[in-house]
């Protein structure tokens, strides 16, 4: 590992100001300068390892992905706000709950959720105004975290816990990536109060889910809601899961569920606003597909060039747009010995961008995606993750994104003339991103 390239600390320190605000141009910089992989100095005690090589991440993510965890980015520092869900654990902590919550977003499952979701998005975009221009993400994001809302609860009456929950959500959000990129100023942020503080906007939000799952409880209803299917959850030996870890896994399914979905569908609504050719297309897909009678199944499968429109948006702009891992034990990749409790960030944002895999890798074109045999990309297109740790909801996103985008566009013509910005967080969201809608005759 000592023979690959190594970006100073003094170089790291020099543009913390640019880290902070977009890392991914200081990433680019040395991926064209280094190659596919290098180190970077941290000042900390651990190795840290950059990397868009493909057959690295596929060995990390699925060939070898026992000999890789979480690193402490995720199961410590996300944790101490989201809690010990599955985002944020590993080993059989991680595999046993894995197991319980799987079930709950099988594509059967699933089918009895559609409906739901279908009524949420509806009653969300008709509300929307015409002929005005619309900052679509934080539409998107209301959108998203209302169809997560509701698959959970099946609730009309927690609006305003739930916006409330969203702002949380926010908040945390962004004092974490003060504290990822500036971990030299960690003795600070403890010091002022600000980590004290948003960890009592944790504690909120855990009242505000605790108080609705004893609602639920007290009610004695049963709603075949996402909530319900959590309840219904066993271990092995037949219990159940205890309050805290069932609020730790809402939490989780708030922030990964509603987050990744909204920013997916901003950058897809806004690339289909620059490219009319390719919206009339998917217009002449969309306009005879009905969600209001008959198998929403049978009507998803009736949207193969949406599905391949968000495919090609989620490959530009990715919302998990880098990954973590932490080696634990020694291992060798690409002819390299890489010692135990070396930490890994794999940048999906480079490779899905990477001339070796893509022609014209930087433009829209979601006919890439056409082919029935997803061999032709698995090996280098990891939207929603790889391996045993892929994403548990990727089907719930996707059927949500597809069945928004076709209504938005069978409803609306999109337009829009500005350029695409992005503002990296914890997933990449779009930054003023205006498009007008205007009503189709």
């Amino acid at each position: 590992m000592k023979n690959l390239p190594i970006i100073p600390r003094y170089e790291v320190l020099r543009n913390r100001r640019t880290i902070l605000k977009n890392p991914l141009p200081f990433h680019h910089k040395y991926f064209q300068e280094y190659g596919d992989t290098f180190r970077i100095n941290l000042g900390r005690s651990s190795d840290w390892v950059f990397t868009r090589n493909a057959k690295s991440i596929r060995h990390i993510l699925q060939k070898n992905h026992k000999s890789y965890g979480k690193s402490s980015l995720q199961t410590k520092e996300l944790a101490k706000y989201i809690g010990h869900g599955l985002l944020t654990s590993n080993g059989e902590f991680w595999r046993v709950h894995r197991r319980m919550i799987q079930p709950a977003f099988h594509k059967k499952k699933l089918e009895g959720l559609i409906g739901m979701m279908y009524s949420t998005i509806e009653a969300e975009l008709n509300a929307v105004q015409v002929d005005s221009e619309h900052d679509i993400f934080p539409l998107m994001g209301d959108l998203a975290f209302q169809v997560v809302a509701r698959s959970l609860f099946s609730a009309d009456n927690i609006r305003d816990r739930m916006q409330r929950l969203k702002d949380i959500t926010i908040a945390n959000q962004q004092m974490l990536i003060k504290e990822m990129r500036m971990p030299y100023l960690k003795w600070w942020f403890h010091l002022n109060g600000d980590i004290r503080r948003h960890l009592k906007l944790s504690a909120e939000a855990r009242h505000l889910i605790s108080g609705i799952v004893q609602e639920r409880l007290d009610s004695n209803e049963k709603k075949d809601d996402l909530l319900d299917m959590l309840l219904d959850a066993r271990y092995e030996d037949g219990t159940h899961m205890q309050r805290e870890q069932l609020i730790d896994e809402v939490m989780v399914l708030f922030t990964a569920g509603h987050e990744t979905t909204a920013n997916a569908l901003s950058f897809t609504l806004i690339l289909l606003g620059k490219h009319q050719e390719i919206q009339q297309r998917l217009f002449q897909e969309v306009k005879d597909v009905d969600f209001e009678t008959g198998s929403n199944i049978r009507a998803l499968a009736q949207l193969p060039y949406t599905q391949q429109c968000i495919e090609e948006s989620m490959r530009l702009y990715p919302p998990v747009y880098f990954m973590d891992r932490v080696s634990l034990a020694e291992d060798i990749i690409e002819g390299h010995v890489f010692k135990k409790g070396t930490v890994w960030l794999m940048s999906i944002y480079e490779l899905h961008r990477h001339a070796d895999f893509w022609e014209n890798p930087n433009q829209f074109v979601p006919e890439r995606f056409a082919s029935n045999d997803k061999k032709d990309f698995s090996s280098h297109y990891f939207p929603f993750g790889a391996g045993p740790r892929m994403c548990v909801g990727n089907n719930f996103a996707m059927y949500e994104m597809m069945m928004t985008i076709a209504f938005l566009i069978k409803k609306y013509r999109l337009s829009t003339t500005q350029e695409i910005k992005v503002h990296p967080l914890i997933s990449l969201k779009p930054k003023g991103a205006f498009i007008k809608l205007r009503a189709r005759t």
